[in-house]
């Protein structure tokens, strides 16, 4: 009996195992490994995108950059089309080959911008979220009042991340490494947001060594459009550097919402007023109503003369 049993179960793991196998997705030796396509489709998707730039007239180019790509991996036309039908008959393995395609390709783009960024002098996205730092800028820089290095500036344009009433605070730590000078030569922090419909200003004068900050913003003034700022620092009658570090502009979005007054309820019940008519009894009315007309009618008649009596003498 125990025999029995356990040549049953010889037979149960031989069964599994068998169709585990036959589960299992048979690749033929003519299909390209999920390796080697990964860098195959992101070589051939960057040729593509490259082929669609060049004129008409030079055409001939895009498919010389697809054969390039061919040559590079050491495959032909014929086995790149014969692996797509195979993984397009297998979406899963096609799926999990491009999902890594897809983050290279996007880490290849974000370089890319980010590189263009740096040669036209603009910043990137901001990051989304509440209490977020946008500065793009320098976080440390040394004045020394002199026509080449005398001003701190930055132009940051606003994106999909800004919101109406977001609060922009700058804060720069300023420190002075040979004496605090006079008011007429200290520097001049300033900054200014620019609105859909009116635009905010505010500057201020750093007389001594410590943090400054600037902080604006707006309730009825629409989308944020642009921010602008500036270190300005005088020319100096003897050598005064200051150091400006630790810059910070935080954007915090507002979580109150504005309170909008109702119409006023006096002038809005009177024109919802309705006259009412005076009450009274049914009789009483047609009375008075018939004696209107009685006197009306009797105004209107005109009168008869009548003829007088004289009485002769005799």
């Amino acid at each position: 009996m125990k025999r029995k049993r356990r040549i049953q179960w010889y037979y149960s793991v031989i069964l599994l195992a068998f169709g585990l196998t036959a589960c299992q997705v048979k690749r033929p030796d003519t299909v390209i490994s999920d390796a080697k396509m990964e860098n195959v489709l992101y070589d051939f998707h960057i040729a593509k995108a490259m082929g669609e730039e060049v004129p008409y007239s030079e055409s001939y180019k895009r498919v010389l950059y697809i054969e390039s790509v061919y040559r590079k991996h050491g495959i032909t036309q014929a086995d790149f089309d014969t692996s797509m039908v195979w993984y397009a008959r297998h979406p899963d393995a096609l799926t999990k080959v491009y999902e890594k395609v897809n983050q290279r390709l996007k880490a290849e783009r974000d370089g890319i911008n980010h590189l263009i960024a740096l040669r036209d002098n603009k910043p990137k996205e901001s990051s989304p979220g509440d209490s977020i730092d946008v500065w793009r800028g320098r976080h440390i820089c040394c004045l020394t009042g002199t026509p080449m290095d005398n001003k701190l500036t930055f132009t940051l344009p606003s994106d999909t991340n800004f919101k109406d009433r977001d609060t922009l605070r700058w804060t720069v730590r300023f420190r002075f490494l040979n004496g605090t000078p006079d008011s007429l030569h200290a520097p001049l922090m300033a900054m200014q947001v620019l609105y859909a419909k009116d635009t905010l200003n505010d500057m201020l004068k750093v007389k001594q060594s410590g943090t400054e900050t600037i902080s604006l913003f707006a309730d009825t003034l629409g989308e944020i459009k642009e921010i602008r700022g500036f270190i300005y620092y005088p020319a100096q009658q003897s050598t005064r550097d200051v150091l400006a570090d630790r810059i910070s502009l935080m954007r915090y979005h507002a979580k109150d919402t504005l309170f909008k007054a109702p119409a006023d309820s006096l002038e809005a019940g009177d024109k919802e007023l309705k006259k009412e008519p005076v009450p009274g009894k049914p009789a009483e009315l047609k009375r008075q109503s018939e004696e209107k007309d009685t006197v009306r009618q009797r105004s209107e008649r005109r009168p008869r003369p009548r003829l007088r009596q004289t009485t002769e003498k005799q």
